[in-house]
C-alpha cells in the first residue's frame, strides 16, 4: 500500500502502476491511465481475488469522493498501516523505532473542521468535495467523518448559495466548529450584494452561527455578522480565531497531541525553563505548554498571531508567553536565539520546516518536539535531526483524518 492509499503493483516493465481502491495481496484488472512519478496511475475495472481484509465501505459516496480513500480496508489492518507510514518515515530517518507506536485511532463523527467546494452548474448548487486527482466537485448529501453539528448544515446551504449572487461559477465555505457554534467563512468569486449580505445574515440566526464572514478574489475575510464572539478554548484559555483559522480536525485529537507534547518536556523544570513553540498558530500547544515552562510563541500569519496575542493579554498570561510574528520559512530563528531555550516544540505546515529544522539542529537544543501533519516532510527533517546526533525519544501516530492517507504525528528527539 502506497502512502497515498494506493494499491502497488509492476507493470511487465517493471515500473510501479499505482491503483486506487485496491489492496495488498489482491489481484485486480487495472487499465493504466496517465504516468506519474515513476510509474502509472491506473483505474481497477474488477477485482478477481480481493483480499481477506476487504469489507464494504459504509459511505455511498466512497470511491467518487476523494475525501476518503480506505474505508474498504478492515480497521486493524487499516490502522497499522497508518501507525507504519510514521514507522517508515522514521526509519527511513536513520532512527531505531520501536515495534509497537503509540497509535490514536480517528472516529466517524469526530471531523470538527471542513472546507466544502461549491460550484454553480446547470442552475443548481453543487456543494461537496473533490473527486479524487480531479478538479470535479462530487456533490454530498452526508459525510460520515463530519460532526453532526456540521452534518445538518449542508442542506440549508444548498439553497443559500444558490440565492447569492456572490456564487458565480465556484466558491468554497470553510466551516470551524467552534465551542460558541459552528463559524462560517465562505470565499466566493464575486462581490456581495446587499442581498446577499442579508441572506448570509438569516441564515446564521436561523442556524445558530455565532459569525458569518466572506472574502471575495483578492480581499481579506470581511465579518458579515457577528450574533456573538466567535470563541473557542484551548486549555482552559479562550481564544478567537481569525475566520477560516487552521485547527485540529477533531477534539480527540487535540488532546492526544497535547498529552503527547507535553509528555516529551523536560524531566526537571523550573520557574525560568523556557522553550520556543515555531508555528504557533492561535495558541492550540501553546497555553498548555505555558501551564508548565514559560513560552516564546511564534507564528508568521498576522490573523492567528493576533488572535493569540489577544488570548494572552485577557488571560493575564503576558508573564507567562511572548507571543512573536516571524515568517519561519523566510526568517528562521538563528541557531544563537534558539540556544537561550531548554527545548523547541514545532507544528510545521504540510510543507514541513527544512529552514528552521537546520538551525534547530545546529543550535544543539537538548530537547524538539516534533509535531507532523505529513509523514514524509517529517522524514526529510528528522533526517536533519539524525544527522546531529539526536535520538528518538518517544513518538504517537494521531489519526485525526479518519479514511484518507494523512497522518497527524508527535515525534520527541533528545540530543546524545
Amino acid at each position: 500500500m502506497g502512502a497515498e492509499g494506493d494499491g502497488i503493483g509492476r507493470l511487465p516493465d517493471g515500473k510501479a502502476v499505482y491503483v486506487p481502491l485496491s489492496l495488498p495481496g489482491e489481484q485486480v484488472l487495472a487499465r493504466p491511465v496517465r504516468p506519474v512519478g515513476d510509474g502509472w496511475l491506473a483505474v481497477a475495472e474488477t477485482v478477481e481475488q480481493p483480499d481477506e481484509a476487504r469489507v464494504a465501505p459504509p459511505c455511498r459516496h466512497f470511491g467518487r469522493c476523494g475525501g476518503c480513500v480506505l474505508q474498504h480496508w478492515q480497521d486493524s489492518a487499516y490502522r497499522a498501516w497508518k501507525a507504519g507510514l510514521l514507522s517508515y518515515a522514521l526509519r527511513q530517518a536513520g532512527f531505531a523505532v520501536p515495534e509497537t507506536l503509540e497509535f490514536h485511532p480517528g472516529l466517524p463523527g469526530e471531523r470538527r473542521r471542513i472546507d466544502f467546494a461549491v460550484r454553480r452548474a446547470g442552475g443548481r448548487i453543487i456543494l461537496g468535495l473533490h473527486a479524487p486527482r480531479a478538479t470535479e466537485v462530487i456533490d454530498l448529501t452526508d459525510c460520515l467523518v463530519l460532526h453532526p453539528a456540521l452534518m445538518a448544515l449542508m442542506a440549508p446551504l444548498r439553497p443559500l448559495l444558490g440565492g447569492l449572487r456572490a456564487v458565480k461559477r465556484e466558491a468554497s465555505v470553510v466551516i470551524n466548529l467552534l465551542d460558541s457554534g459552528p463559524d462560517l467563512l465562505l470565499r466566493s468569486d464575486a462581490p456581495l450584494s446587499l442581498d446577499d449580505r442579508n441572506a448570509l445574515t438569516a441564515f446564521a440566526r436561523a442556524h445558530n452561527l455565532p459569525r458569518v464572514s466572506c472574502a471575495a478574489p483578492g480581499e481579506t475575510p470581511e465579518t458579515i455578522c457577528l450574533l456573538r464572539p466567535a470563541t473557542t478554548t484551548l486549555s482552559g484559555v479562550t481564544v478567537r480565531p481569525p475566520p477560516g483559522a487552521f485547527l485540529q480536525a477533531t477534539a480527540e485529537g487535540e488532546a492526544a497531541i497535547v498529552r503527547a507534547v507535553l509528555a516529551g518536556l523536560p524531566g526537571r523544570i523550573t520557574a525560568k525553563t523556557r522553550i520556543a513553540e515555531l508555528y504557533a498558530g492561535c495558541g492550540t500547544l501553546t497555553f498548555a505548554l505555558a501551564q508548565a515552562v514559560r513560552v516564546a510563541a511564534f507564528e508568521g500569519d498576522p490573523d492567528a498571531i493576533g488572535a493569540l496575542r489577544q488570548a494572552v493579554n485577557q488571560g493575564g498570561l503576558a508573564g507567562r508567553i511572548e507571543a512573536a510574528q516571524r515568517h519561519l520559512t523566510r526568517q528562521p530563528l538563528s541557531a544563537r536565539e534558539l540556544g537561550a531555550f531548554t527545548a523547541v516544540v514545532l507544528d510545521p505546515p504540510h510543507a514541513g520546516a527544512a529552514a528552521q529544522i537546520a538551525q534547530v539542529a545546529a543550535a544543539g537544543v537538548p530537547i524538539v518536539i516534533y509535531v507532523s501533519c505529513n509523514p514524509a516532510t517529517l522524514g526529510r527533517d528528522a533526517r536533519t535531526m539524525h544527522g546531529a546526533g539526536y535520538r528518538l525519544a518517544g513518538a504517537a501516530a494521531i489519526d485525526q483524518f479518519l479514511w484518507s492517507a494523512r497522518l497527524e504525528s508527535v515525534c520527541v528527539f533528545r540530543r546524545g
